[in-house]
């Protein structure tokens, strides 16, 4: 049986940090998922085609590697997607007392588990946030974020 994970997040942009976990988890699973979310109540830089694009990109030299979108709750789209467990990387324990909650529901909800992996700790300062306000006010960041995001935050005349 094929073992199969989602990495979830919104992705906007994907970072080294984001990367590293993908990289990582997909040398543990055959297949995973690397699920973009689609939140209509959130203006993101970039649109979640775009965010797709950028990944998959950044992820073509991995074997057992998609990305896909979702709406709604994501035990819901695991469930669709018969998956059993979901990645999330870590980078400070204010992380894992947020996700943890969100473990545990997830748990209470569908029985999905949840793996927590940390980040290396050469990202672990890396967000999405602070990339792009790094990169808006000219700061470099091509050794932060893959890459397709960096053309695509030069095009934008973010960096």
């Amino acid at each position: 049986m094929k073992r199969k994970a989602v990495c979830p997040g919104s992705f906007d942009p994907i970072t080294n940090g984001h990367l590293d976990i993908i990289e990582r988890a997909s040398q543990l699973y055959d297949d995973l998922i690397v699920a973009v979310l689609v939140n209509p109540e959130k203006a993101g830089l970039f649109d979640v085609n775009s965010r797709m694009s950028m990944i998959r990109e950044s992820t073509a030299h991995l074997s057992g590697v998609t990305v896909d979108s979702f709406h709604g709750l994501l035990v819901h789209y695991c469930r669709d997607q018969g998956i059993e467990v979901i990645v999330k990387g870590l980078r400070a324990i204010s992380d894992f007392e947020y996700e943890v909650q969100m473990a545990q529901m997830n748990r209470g909800l569908t029985g999905i588990e949840t793996v927590f992996m940390p980040t290396g700790p050469e990202h672990g300062h890396l967000s999405s946030s602070l990339i792009k306000a790094v990169s808006h006010f000219g700061g470099d960041v091509s050794h932060l974020v893959p890459a397709p995001v960096l053309e695509r935050l030069r095009e934008r005349g973010e960096d």
